[in-house]
Parts: C-alpha cells; sequence; structure tokens
C-alpha cells in the first residue's frame, strides 16, 4: 500500500469507525449516561417556550399574578435543568472525546512500529507525520465539537417536532416544511465538499512531506545555493493546498448563509400561520409564541448539523489516511508456531536465495554460501549489486522470495524477529542518535546495561575522551541525529552503542565511508574490537576497510562473481582483482588502463 498514491473518496464508514471509538465497546455505557444527561437537558430547554406561552395566555386571558408566577418558576427550574444536565453531559462527552483521540493516536503510532521496512520505503516521514499531525487534528475537532452537537441537535429536533405535534399539528406541520430543503441542501454539499477534503488532507501531506525533506537537506540547499529553488517549490506545494481548500472551504461555507436563510423562512412562515390561526379562532396567541420559541429551537439544531457537515467531511479524510495506517499490516510477520533464536555460534548459510522488493524483479539471484561460526565477511560490488540487500533480508527486514537462509541451523523463517535481531547487532552507515543525552543513547540496545558497561563500550570503541570533553560530558544533551557531533564521533557512539548491546553477530553497512582517514583508523579499531570473535558480516566501497576479512564476497548484478579471501581474489585477477586495482591506482595491472575489464550489472 502506498499512502501517497490513493483516491480522495473516503470509505463511507470510516465516521463510524471515529463514532464507535468515542461511543462503543466498553465506553457504551458511560455514552449512554451522558446521552441521558443531554436528554433530560434539553428536556428543560423545551419547557422554556412552553412555559412562555402558558405564561403569555395568563396575561392575555385576564389570569392571576400567582398563575403568571408558577409559569415563571417553571421557566426557571427549566432553565436551570437545562444548564445543570448541559454542564455534566457537555463533561462526559469531552472526556470520551479525549480518551478516542488517545487511544486513536497511541494505535496509530503503535502500529507504525510493528511495520516492515518495506512501508516506510514507500512512504515518507512527513507523509507519516502528516498522519499524527494534521489528520489527527481535524479527527479531534471532531471528537470535541462536531460529535457531542451533532447528538445534541438530533436530540433536539426530535423532542421538538414531537411536543410541536402535540400542542397544534396544523403548526407543526408549516414548521417542518423547510426540512427537506435543508437536506437537500446538506446533501448538495456533501457531494461536492468530501472528495474535496479528501484532496485537502492529501494535498497537506504531500506539503509535509517536502517541507520534512527540505529541511533534512538543509545543508545541500545551502552548499548549492538552491534557497530560491526550495522557496519557489514550496510555493507552488502550498499553492496546491491553497487552490484545493479554496474550493473545499468555498462549498462548504455556502452551507450557513443558505441554512440561515432557510429558518428565517421557517419562522416567517411559522408566524404568518400562526397568525391566521389566532385570526380565525384555532389557537391561542401564547400557543404562537409558544411555537415561534419552538421554531426558533428547531432552526438552530438543524442549521448546525447542516454546517457540522464540514468538520464531519473533513473529519472522515482524516479518519481514512489514519485507518488506512492503523489497518496495515507489517509484511513480515513470525510464522505462528515461530520459535526463540538459539544461539549456537553463528553460523550462516544461504541456499539458492532470491529476492526481489517488487513482483517479477530480482535483486538478488540464486546466492548460496555458508559462512562459519566467528568468520568475519567483508562485502564488496558496484552500486546496485544488492549488497545492502543482502543484509536486510539476514536480519529479516524483508522476506526472501525463494530459497532458505539458516542460521545455526534454524530456518530464518521459522525464528521469532525479536529473537533474532536481539542476536544481531547493527551499525549503518548514517550513524543516528537521538535527541536526548549521551548515557541514554548509549543505552538504547540495551536498557539493562550499567553505567560502567557503557563507560568500557565508549572506551572500546574509542569514543570516551572525547565524551568527556563534551560540555556535560555523558550528560551532555545531543541535537536532533547528533548534529552537535562530528560524522565521525556520531558513528563511534553508534559503534559504542553496539558494544553495549552485546550481540553474538554484527554487521557493518559503509560504517567508515564519510570520515577522514585518522578517525577511520579510530573506528576501525572500535570495529575490530566489536567483531571480535564474532560472525560479520562488512559492507564497504573502500575496499581497504574490508582487506583484513576472513573473507570478500564479490557482488554483482545481485549475484556472487566471487568469494574468498583478499590475497586469493587477488592472486585470481578477476573481478574482485580489477576492482582493487582501479580503486587504489586508477589503473589495471601493469600500468595498463585497458586491463582493467569490469562489467558492473546494477540490479
Amino acid at each position: 500500500m502506498n499512502i501517497q498514491k490513493r483516491s480522495t473518496e473516503s470509505h463511507p464508514n470510516t465516521l463510524l469507525r471515529l463514532v464507535g471509538r468515542m461511543v462503543g465497546g466498553a465506553k457504551r455505557g458511560r455514552a449512554g449516561a451522558a446521552a441521558a444527561m443531554l436528554f433530560v437537558s434539553l428536556i428543560g430547554l423545551i419547557v422554556i417556550p412552553t412555559a412562555t406561552g402558558r405564561g403569555m395566555n395568563v396575561i392575555a386571558e385576564g389570569g392571576s399574578k400567582s398563575d403568571l408566577s408558577q409559569w415563571a418558576i417553571v421557566g426557571i427550574v427549566a432553565g436551570a435543568v437545562y444548564l445543570l444536565f448541559s454542564f455534566v453531559a457537555n463533561q462526559l462527552f469531552a472526556k470520551l472525546a479525549s480518551e478516542a483521540l488517545y487511544e486513536l493516536q497511541t494505535d496509530l503510532f503503535d502500529n507504525v512500529q510493528t511495520l516492515s521496512m518495506g512501508f516506510f520505503f514507500k512512504n515518507s516521514p512527513g507523509e507519516l507525520s502528516s498522519n499524527v499531525t494534521n489528520d489527527a487534528e481535524v479527527i479531534s475537532l471532531f471528537y470535541t465539537t462536531a460529535l457531542s452537537q451533532i447528538l445534541r441537535s438530533a436530540i433536539q429536533v426530535i423532542l421538538i417536532i414531537g411536543v410541536m405535534f402535540a400542542v397544534n399539528w396544523q403548526l407543526a406541520l408549516v414548521a417542518i416544511l423547510t426540512i427537506p430543503l435543508l437536506a437537500g441542501v446538506a446533501y448538495a454539499i456533501a457531494q461536492v465538499s468530501g472528495p474535496a477534503f479528501n484532496r485537502l488532507q492529501e494535498t497537506l501531506g504531500d506539503v509535509s512531506a517536502f517541507q520534512e525533506e527540505t529541511l533534512s537537506g538543509h545543508k545541500v540547499i545551502i552548499s548549492n545555493n538552491r534557497h530560491q529553488w526550495a522557496a519557489d517549490q514550496h510555493e507552488e506545494h502550498v499553492g496546491g493546498v491553497y487552490d484545493v481548500g479554496r474550493r473545499a472551504f468555498m462549498s462548504a461555507l455556502m452551507q450557513f448563509p443558505i441554512t440561515q436563510t432557510l429558518s428565517l423562512v421557517q419562522n416567517v412562515l411559522v408566524l404568518v400561520a400562526g397568525t391566521l390561526l389566532v385570526i380565525g379562532g384555532s389557537t391561542t396567541l401564547g400557543t404562537v409564541l409558544a411555537f415561534a420559541g419552538y421554531s426558533a429551537l428547531l432552526a438552530s439544531p438543524l442549521a448546525e448539523m447542516a454546517n457540522l457537515i464540514t468538520t464531519s467531511l473533513n473529519a472522515s479524510a482524516g479518519g481514512d489516511r489514519v485507518f488506512r495506517i492503523i489497518d496495515e499490516r507489517p509484511d513480515v510477520q513470525d510464522a505462528p508456531d515461530a520459535v526463540d533464536y538459539e544461539f549456537k555460534g553463528g553460523r550462516i548459510e544461504f541456499d539458492h536465495v532470491d529476492f526481489g522488493y517488487v513482483p517479477h524483479s530480482l535483486v538478488l539471484r540464486d546466492n548460496t554460501f555458508v559462512v562459519e561460526p566467528g568468520e568475519s565477511i567483508g562485502i564488496c560490488g558496484p552500486t546496485g549489486a544488492g549488497k545492502s540487500t543482502l543484509i536486510n533480508i539476514l536480519t529479516r527486514y524483508y522476506d526472501i522470495t525463494a530459497g532458505r537462509i539458516l542460521i545455526d541451523g534454524q530456518d530464518l523463517s521459522t525464528l521469532t524477529q525479536a529473537s533474532l535481531r536481539k542476536q544481531i547487532g547493527v551499525v549503518l552507515q548514517e550513524a543516528f542518535l537521538f535527541t536526548d543525552t549521551v548515557m541514554n543513547n548509549l543505552l538504547y540496545a540495551n536498557e539493562d546495561a550499567t553505567e560502567a558497561d557503557v563507560i568500557e563500550a565508549a572506551k572500546k570503541a574509542n569514543a570516551h575522551d572525547f565524551i568527556l570533553s563534551l560540555p556535560n560530558g555523558y550528560d551532555t544533551m545531543l541535537t536532533e541525529r547528533g548534529a552537535n557531533l562530528s560524522q565521525g564521533q556520531r558513528q563511534m557512539i553508534t559503534i559504542a552503542r553496539a558494544m553495549v548491546a552485546d550481540p553474538k553477530m554484527m554487521i557493518l553497512d559503509e560504517a567508515t565511508s564519510n570520515v577522514d582517514t585518522r578517525t577511520e583508523k579510530l573506528i576501525q579499531d572500535g570495529m575490530r574490537k566489536l567483531m571480535d570473535d564474532k560472525t560479520s558480516f562488512s559492507i564497504a566501497h573502500r575496499l581497504a576497510t574490508i582487506r583484513g576479512s576472513n573473507r570478500i564476497m564479490v557482488l554483482n548484478g545481485g549475484a556472487i562473481e566471487e568469494m574468498a579471501s583478499h590475497d586469493e581474489l587477488m592472486a585470481m585477477k578477476g573481478f574482485y582483482h580489477s576492482l582493487y586495482m582501479s580503486q587504489f591506482k586508477g589503473k589495471g595491472p601493469g600500468g595498463d588502463p585497458s586491463d582493467i575489464a569490469l562489467d558492473f550489472v546494477s540490479t
């Protein structure tokens, strides 16, 4: 699934799912109590115009002051009931709305944490961030205002219509004449606004994705003097939001003047019809006055329900996007009978393994090899040869297309992912650090480690001295992604972090590609200590980094071209030999550039 390439039509049950999260399941009892409180409060509201009409009849018929006082007291008590029970109902609804929003955001974030690498490959961080912010915001507005108001309005309309027909069916018929018109207007606007609001939420997600990308790549923008390009692109993206938003909100805003006009027409019709009935002796002035109040109480919720369609449509669009992610399931899942990985030395076997990120397009083809316990394997090859992909399937970020992968004789597909990854440490090319202290970053992979464990690991990774030189040592707060450290310092911390985790096997993916020579030597020294006596894989473009590996795997076009030690590969004078000579001398053996015969195949 790609949430960026989706239809602008929301699922019809999206609003029902949103409502169910607020008033369904275990919340049904509290929601029922809130609705009951609301019902009682609205009865109090409806009694007010009744008491007013009866009081007017007392005056018109020359009744006593005590009769007038009684109806005045009834009106005051009804008002108090309305205020009190409305307050309690609103408190209950507010708590239900807060809980529903909290649970929705929690479920969204928690489910994202369970998804496989393929999901993040297809969806940008900016787009996902928009789901947590923009979409959650419109859903929050629906929960806190629209849902309870729609319920209140619906109950109010039903009660008032019932009372109106009980008091005078003729005036009641006149009062409800505009309801079909209001319903028609609401339906017509929904047909226009619904797709527009879906498109608006999608466009806002695109803007968030672009903003996240440009902020992350600010160094590239600054170094290439592309400020104007970024501004122009952003203006184009925001212009799209403006165009879509203008259409969505324009159609929605037309709702208010139309419903207000119809409400005024309704009041006029009631007063005209009531006057004629009074003249004809069919009803009293007090009844007409009461109906004027009923009409106002009827017009207000009808207009409110129509106007809240905008909020509901917006929430439906946001909810559709959120539920698409909540309903997403990881591509890689533990088998029902999966067992924990039992480490027995770290022997790894690939048996005719094929893999492709998309169907019918293989990145790795028929890879077969065995790595003995404690053996260090260097991996090299041209860009696109499948080096990182090989690691991705070894750590089971993706499931293979064909073949088998065995670790200590155990089929990878039968093992739990958590137990597997606990025993495989990974140091990536991009040293990612969290906005936290150095100490907490080092503890990230093993919360049970002690401060002494952390310091010992930092010393082995050659990071201890520079950490002590930081303003607050191990308690120094790192900025986002560790931006207040150099690339080499960040990498040394990630190596120390891997040491704190103490995995049984190690994978290093271009871990020294972005550092200077002196720092590289320090990092390589730390890596040697990290990989000591462990089965390990090291991906490198700089072949000097993996020259000391027990064996070097040379990948080309998704297949293993050669696999032997550095000396053996050089003696073979094959693909690796040509690659090595071209990298270090810029020419082939014997000083003749024509001797270099590399047939690079990218997958």
